[in-house]
């Protein structure tokens, strides 16, 4: 109930077993053909399943496919780096890139290729996952965190994105990556995907990356289908079957639109890897759609999972751990109204709250009313900047505010570790604009209602017994 899950079952055990005994390289067809067409063919069952454009398939027209990368971290590596080569070669000389010769304008040319990357731009909300702003370290360029709104429930919208890439343009950088998310880490927010991609029109240099890895699994469900609505016009997208879809890690499955920007981008190509296959072009070879040279028999175990629970197991799976957090979330809502308020919405078997403490009661609103009574400052009109999780409201002075704040944190904090310390439960914590909140997930496969029943009745008990603690503690203080 602390992290997003990592599961692991029997089939994909099978799988990785056997995966294991095959030790297969796999780094271009030649070495292993069933790899290659198996992993291919998984990967086109996956994107049906997810509802995902048909330009993503391996067999579309405009030359789509997925790969399955290590993780969703090392995805947003692959990915950021063929966007970048991608804005490399669209502006400056082929020349320079082939490096055919070196006259004097060349050598221009060449130097303003550098001037470029040095003005690149990496972007994410701030509410991205961390692992962004590494694969900007790694690939050698700036980063800029994008803010965002408790109004928006925490997600990236067109207005602060086009914000964003106005104001970097105008100071000379050059965006030329971004992720957006559909479930944030945090908060398991969602982006506006569909104004992002209207965004992306005066922008059409920026790649722009999903990063799906945990609620990535959601589409399989009818319910959220339209949460695509937008994808037509990414360029890539990444979902880890080693989070909520039974598969043992590690089974991170990377989809683009287009292969041509990912493989210009890494291929190279040695004499020793040279062959009649590769060279025919009528065979693929993954080495090309990843950083790493050698890589494993994982579509294996993916074919496991898929052949045993078949659609509508892994579809119930899903919509199970939906239903179970819309229950805790309830219990949270009604029986522990006087106790906790949520953070954000629930969504996606996620529950974010914080204990409630009696000054806000006196103070503060709820919080869908809190967003609108709040005062706010121009940069936040703008889109520049956000406000704290719950605005002020009209008439508390910002003293005030910030104690209820500090309190709230204070409390809820000792409420998180002292669960944590009877091990009786595991849960997680995060800072959301300043407000620190304890997270429950409710979606691991072996999970039941009755444990997180109990995981409620623990924070119910704990936090009464912590909310006394600090009463008596002000009783003493004021005497």
């Amino acid at each position: 109930m602390a992290f997003f899950p990592a599961n692991a079952t029997y089939p994909s055990i099978l799988g990785e077993m056997y995966s294991a005994a095959f030790t297969a390289p796999a780094f271009n067809w030649l070495c292993s053909p069933a790899c290659t067409e198996l992993e291919t063919i998984v990967l086109d069952w996956l994107c049906n399943l997810l509802h995902l454009p048909a330009s993503y398939l391996s067999t579309s027209a405009t030359g789509g496919g997925g790969v399955i990368q290590g993780s969703a971290s090392e995805a947003i590596v692959t990915v950021m780096i063929a966007a970048r080569e991608q804005l490399i070669r669209r502006h400056c000389s082929p020349a320079v890139k082939n490096k055919l010769s070196q006259t004097a304008s060349e050598v221009e040319a060449e130097d303003g290729e550098w001037r470029l990357r040095t003005r690149l731009v990496a972007l994410g909300s701030e509410m991205s996952h961390s692992s962004t702003q590494k694969a900007a370290v790694i690939a050698g360029v700036q980063y800029q965190s994008i803010p965002v709104d408790a109004a928006d429930e925490f997600a990236l919208t067109g207005r602060g994105l086009a914000k964003a890439l106005e104001d970097l343009t105008r100071r000379g950088w050059e965006p030329f990556y971004l992720t957006v998310t559909l479930g944030t880490t945090s908060t398991c927010a969602v982006d506006h995907f569909k104004e992002i991609a209207e965004v992306k029109q005066q922008f059409p240099d920026l790649w722009i990356h999903v990063d799906a890895a945990y609620a990535g699994a959601a589409l399989l469900l009818e319910k959220y289908r339209e949460l695509t609505d937008g994808f037509e016009a990414f360029d890539s997208f990444d979902v880890n079957m080693h989070k909520w879809l039974l598969t043992n890690f590690d089974a991170s499955c990377l989809f683009l639109p287009r292969r041509e920007p990912l493989i210009s981008a890494l291929t190279i190509t040695p004499s020793y890897l040279q062959n009649a296959y590769s060279s025919s072009g009528l065979v693929t070879d993954y080495r090309d759609w990843q950083i790493p040279l050698g890589r494993r028999f994982r579509a294996l175990k993916i074919w496991f999972v898929l052949r045993s629970y078949g659609v509508n197991g892994m579809k119930d799976h899903v919509k199970r751990h939906i239903g179970l957090g819309e229950r805790f979330a309830s219990w949270v809502e009604h029986e522990g109204r006087n106790l906790f308020e949520f953070v954000a919405p629930p969504r996606f078997a996620l529950t974010v709250l914080r204990v409630r403490v009696p000054e806000q009661d006196r103070e503060y609103t709820a919080h869908s009313d809190a967003s609108k009574a709040g005062t706010t400052e121009t940069k936040v009109d703008e889109g520049l900047a956000t406000n704290d999780v719950l605005p002020i409201p009209n008439g508390v002075d910002n003293e005030s505010h910030t104690d209820v704040l500090t309190r709230s944190n204070a409390i809820t904090q000792e409420v998180y570790e002292s669960i944590n310390a009877t091990g009786d439960i595991f849960l997680t914590s995060t800072l959301i604009k300043n407000v620190y909140a304890i997270r429950v997930v409710g979606a691991n496969e072996q999970t039941d209602e009755k444990h997180l029943r109990k995981a409620f009745e623990i924070l119910t008990k704990t936090t009464k017994d912590v909310l006394r603690k600090f009463e008596r503690k002000a009783e003493v203080e004021q005497d």
